[in-house]
């Protein structure tokens, strides 16, 4: 299975969110397959090596998994944790999707120090996020809103909003239910007022394409209807030739028989926002079909 005779090799981020994920893979392998061994390889990644420029300056969504991903086709790693919202919608060749992770909350949240909720915020107050996406829906709901850049891990974001450094940060809720910090909220968006990016809260598990035994491994840690859902929303980000730099959203759901998808495309500055909603058999042709009807209401022009 691996260069070590047995060992299943995780590689990771660094990070103590990557760490959790990469763990809880672990965990359910350990649970699913007893008997497997499993060993956590921490990489460092450019995404969490250059923190002072914004993602879509040193490189996009790819900055947080090209060094997984190339230690994965050179065999130094049997499989990757992800972050599913990280992952760039265009695969090497040599590596698939072995399996998608039950999902944890897609929402995102608000923290802060002093306010329960955006509308308690001060007019011109300074709310951190460094995703293009969050800060067109806060400026579409909130036009006064001052948006300054934040970057850094999950703790590091809450300490620097607790400290009053900005008024309230933006976050997605899944990181921190799973580092045991919900106590941190202050309150969630509902997709009314924030939908989220492709993939969030999702976990992915990406191994080599022709790796059968990591990939038969990985079959029991496979969860059908978040892997329908967000297949859905990456083929509308795929469908709109978009990354982490344009301010697109999407969220998915399977109940069984039919695929729901909710887009949305935006303005940067907020003042626009193209909403799509649908529902079809197949994941990847709604996605497709939804992506094409936002471009043709006006999401052309503002991806242009």
């Amino acid at each position: 299975m691996s260069r070590d005779g047995g060992v299943v090799r995780i590689g990771t981020r660094a990070s103590a969110l990557a760490r959790w994920q990469a763990d809880w893979i672990r965990a359910r392998l350990r649970e699913l397959r007893p008997g497997v061994e499993c060993e956590i390889a921490p990489i460092s990644t450019s995404g969490d090596r250059i923190l002072d420029r914004s993602l879509p300056e040193i490189g996009g969504k790819g900055v947080f998994t090209q060094e997984l991903e190339a230690a994965l086709v050179s065999g130094e790693i049997d499989l990757a944790v992800h972050s599913l919202k990280d992952l760039p919608v265009e695969s090497p060749p040599e590596l698939t999707l072995g399996a998608v992770a039950e999902r944890e909350d897609p929402r995102d949240v608000l923290v802060s120090a002093r306010y329960a909720t955006l509308r308690e915020l001060p007019r011109g107050a300074r709310v951190g996020t460094s995703s293009p996406r969050r800060a067109s829906q806060l400026l579409a709901l909130r036009p006064d809103l001052a948006i300054a850049s934040l970057r850094g891990n999950v703790d590091t974001r809450i300490r620097r909003a607790l400290e009053g450094e900005y008024d309230a940060i933006v976050l997605a809720a899944a990181g921190l239910l799973r580092l045991g910090r919900a106590a941190a909220v202050s309150s969630y968006f509902g997709f009314d007022e924030m939908l989220p990016a492709p993939g969030q809260g999702a976990l992915a598990v990406q191994c080599r394409a022709g790796d059968a035994a990591v990939l038969d491994l990985l079959g029991p840690v496979e969860h059908r209807p978040t892997r329908q859902a967000v297949a859905a929303e990456r083929a509308f980000l795929r469908a709109l030739g978009g990354g982490c730099s344009a301010p697109i959203a999407a969220s998915g759901g399977f109940d069984g028989r039919t695929v729901a998808l909710e887009g949305l495309v935006a303005s940067r500055d907020g003042s626009t926002l193209v909403r799509v909603r649908g529902t079809g058999d197949e994941p990847e042709e709604l996605g497709e079909r939804l992506a094409l009807e936002a471009l043709g209401k006006g999401g052309r022009e503002l991806l242009a």
